[in-house]
């Protein structure tokens, strides 16, 4: 099992992989002031998507990131 401070370490590194560091730290700052509940905000993410088109975009971005560079 995944720690805490594993799975805060992981996600800045993702964060700032995505983001750069600028927009990690602007994205963590967002969620502060925010009153933010993950829970609600998800149920709207992805309400116009099928289940079939989900898996698509997953299974899209799953083959980029197995990708090599030439």
């Amino acid at each position: 099992m995944i720690t805490d401070s594993e799975i805060k370490k992981k996600g800045m590194e993702i964060l700032i992989k995505e983001l750069g560091e600028v927009g990690a730290e602007r994205f963590i700052a967002l969620i502060l002031r925010d009153s933010f509940d993950y829970t609600e905000w998800q149920k709207d993410l992805w309400k116009n998507d099928s289940v079939e088109e989900l898996s698509r975009k997953a299974n899209e971005y799953l083959l980029k990131q197995k990708k090599v560079p030439e």
